[in-house]
């Protein structure tokens, strides 16, 4: 990879970059290989990419989407450097900064501390920058005494803070972000969700991989659907993720829902939200039949309501509220959040909060419904709680109509 001019806008150019991977049938055909300068006969070829054309402009947030094997994780790692093209030619423009295995390289026998240094200078962090920042990365990483203890005395959770506070503690050029928004839990998955934040607005280009769609149409400019090792779409976030899960309601159709859904046990409402968290403590749903969890409703005859209490730390900002109904395939139906429509989420001075939706009149047609309800920062990214499928509704109608909502509508002769 070569450097380009200050003035060149992209910050990232592929141009028919492909990557092979040989599969050896066992360990001794990679050996001949080397000492015979050819390819065995029992091995196979596998193009994990082909044909990848990409251009990125500097402070682009670009989401990359596709199932399992699609190949996300391999052009990742060619613009990291971790691995070169096969074919073609790939520029990256600037340092690289990739949250893809935290605390990889990390010596378990060297303290925290030390630690630090070493995996800096791996990320190619300046000596003098890293020492001026030193204190900065220990208080983010609040792991207290124990960074002058060996690493391999520390749980999972303090390994991943001071891992996430080495890789994000000078601002990089391309941040590249693997699956998660944010590391660990509690005050700390926020206080990472808005490091990852503040990168963003301070125009770092973002690469974010996920197979969580909200966060990528939330997040991301531009959206890259990758397929058997190709660029299957590239474009508007909203366009590309509808095509994407079109796709895969076609591929996995008779991927239901159980018929009965596991259980939520909610925190009891007494229960304080810990630093940096919230949690559900009571959800409800009623109509004229009834309330709970399992409700029944009439077509465009019926008012859902749906109320929901929550504690949260006070010290944070208020939060947004959001719920999807799903049908009994899974295809997402219709969404609401508080964010969207502009309605601020009551929170009291101890973090006690509530709020009620009402759906009036339910344009759902017949059939079975599921409801998930979200609890979740104030930009509607990070989620402190979720109640998955925590609510049924068995609708029934008068009538013959298809389909999933009654439109409103009108006829004229």
């Amino acid at each position: 990879m070569s450097s380009s001019k200050p003035h060149e806008p992209h910050i990232i150019c592929a141009a028919g970059v492909g990557k092979r991977f040989v599969l050896y049938n066992k360990p001794s055909d990679r050996l001949k290989e080397i000492i015979f300068a050819r390819q065995p006969a029992s091995s196979q070829e596998f193009w994990a990419l082909r044909n990848i054309d990409l251009r990125i402009n500097r402070g682009e947030v670009i989401g990359i989407i596709g199932n399992n094997g699609a190949g996300k994780s391999t052009l990742l790692q060619l613009i990291c450097g971790t691995l070169k093209p096969t074919v073609g030619s790939l520029r990256v423009d600037g340092r690289v900064t990739a949250l893809l295995e935290l605390g990889a390289g990390f010596n378990p026998d060297f303290s925290g501390r030390e630690n630090i240094f070493m995996n800096a200078a791996i990320l190619g962090i300046h000596r003098d920058t890293l020492e001026r920042d030193l204190q900065q990365i220990i208080a983010f990483a609040d792991i207290g005494a124990f960074i002058d203890h060996p690493v391999r005395t520390y749980s999972s959770g303090m390994f991943m803070r001071l891992a996430f506070a080495v890789a994000t503690s000078s601002q990089p050029d391309i941040l590249i972000i693997d699956e998660a928004l944010s590391v660990g839990d509690g005050a700390f998955a926020r206080k990472s969700f808005e490091r990852i934040m503040a990168l963003k607005e301070a125009g770092v280009t973002i690469l974010f991989c996920s197979h969580a769609m909200y966060q990528v149409e939330a997040l991301c400019s531009r959206v890259l659907w990758l397929e058997q090792g190709q660029i299957k779409a590239d474009g508007l976030p909203a366009h590309v993720t509808r095509d994407y899960k079109a796709s895969l309601m076609k591929a996995d159709a008779v991927n239901d829902l159980l018929e009965e859904q596991p259980e939520k046990i909610l925190k009891h409402e007494s229960s304080l939200a810990a630093k940096g968290q919230g949690h559900f403590t009571s959800i409800e749903g009623h109509t004229e039949f009834g309330s709970g969890r399992v409700l029944q409703a009439r077509s465009k005859e019926s008012h859902l309501q749906i109320d929901l209490h929550f504690r949260i730390d006070p010290s944070l900002p208020k939060p947004s509220l959001a719920l999807g109904i799903n049908d009994q395939s899974g295809i997402t139906i219709a969404s609401a959040t508080s964010l969207n429509d502009g309605v601020t989420i009551f929170v009291d001075d101890q973090g006690c909060g509530h709020a009620q939706i009402i759906f009036p009149r339910l344009p759902l047609l017949k059939g079975r419904y599921f409801i998930t309800l979200f609890l979740a920062c104030e930009r509607m990214l990070h989620i402190y709680d979720q109640a998955t499928n925590y609510l049924s509704l068995e609708v029934t109608q008068d009538g013959l109509e298809q389909g999933f909502v009654h439109l409103p509508h009108q006829w004229q002769s």
